[in-house]
């Protein structure tokens, strides 16, 4: 008995194991490229994440110096009259 008929559901029939290796192949590989996937976008949520965060920073920055700068302009302004 070859490996291929020990793998068939058939004994008789050699045929249906040829077309169960190729497909447990092609499914192995589709499982792989599905975890790539899975990953990649993980991986872009992540980086979007961290892009928001820096965008967020950047704002509370940007925020807190137009603050400044308008308390400075209405010191100034007090202080000529």
């Amino acid at each position: 008995m070859t490996r291929y008929h020990r793998l068939s559901t058939t004994e008789t029939d050699p045929y249906t194991t040829m077309n169960t290796i190729p497909n447990r192949s092609n499914k192995m590989n589709l499982m792989h490229e599905d975890l790539a996937r899975a990953q990649m976008a993980a991986r872009l949520g992540e980086a979007q994440e961290l892009r928001r965060g820096h965008q967020l920073a950047a704002a509370r920055r940007l925020s807190r110096r137009a603050e400044r700068a308008a308390h400075q302009a209405r010191l100034a302004l007090a202080r000529s009259l």
